[in-house]
């Protein structure tokens, strides 16, 4: 059975450094057998490759391939956490917000970008319940953010 890294390095992905918090927060936080990640902007080499509301200067597939870098990001954060992302029981809980153009209700389709990389990470210990959110903006004009709870050992 592959690790979280093999599966990682299966699909040609390595972890980044973390994201430095833009703001007055912690990227990660552990509590007990919990991890809370921060939100997570797809931010790769220190900044934003995509800004703008999806369904309008973002397309929904462009999103679903940036909220699977916020993943990443995300995965990046539990891993400063935990170590070995064999410690990670499962991943809980993930949030998505999609900055979303008036009228765009594709959201869950977006979010789906970060589900899909949980479950080829973690397999059956990434498979979470979930929120996908469309808001009105979001930081940096990011088209998305994630975050995850995760239960660790």
């Amino acid at each position: 059975m592959s690790t979280p890294e093999q599966k990682l390095a299966e699909l040609g992905l390595t972890l980044p450094e973390v994201v430095k918090p833009l703001a007055a927060y912690v990227p990660v936080v552990r509590t007990g057998d919990y991890v809370y990640t921060s939100g997570q902007l797809p931010v790769v080499d220190g900044k934003l490759a995509v800004t703008g509301k999806v369904g309008d200067e973002v397309d929904p597939e462009t999103a679903k391939e940036q909220a699977r870098i916020c993943a990443l990001n995300a995965i990046a954060a539990l891993a400063s956490a935990v170590g070995d992302l064999s410690n990670v029981v499962r991943i809980v809980k993930v949030v998505g917000f999609v900055a979303s153009a008036p009228g765009f209700t594709g959201q869950p389709q977006v979010v789906n970008g970060a589900s899909e990389l949980l479950g080829e990470v973690f397999g059956d210990a990434g498979l979470h319940a979930r929120s996908a959110v469309g808001v009105a903006v979001l930081p940096l004009d990011a088209p998305v953010e994630v975050e995850l709870i995760a239960e660790v050992r």
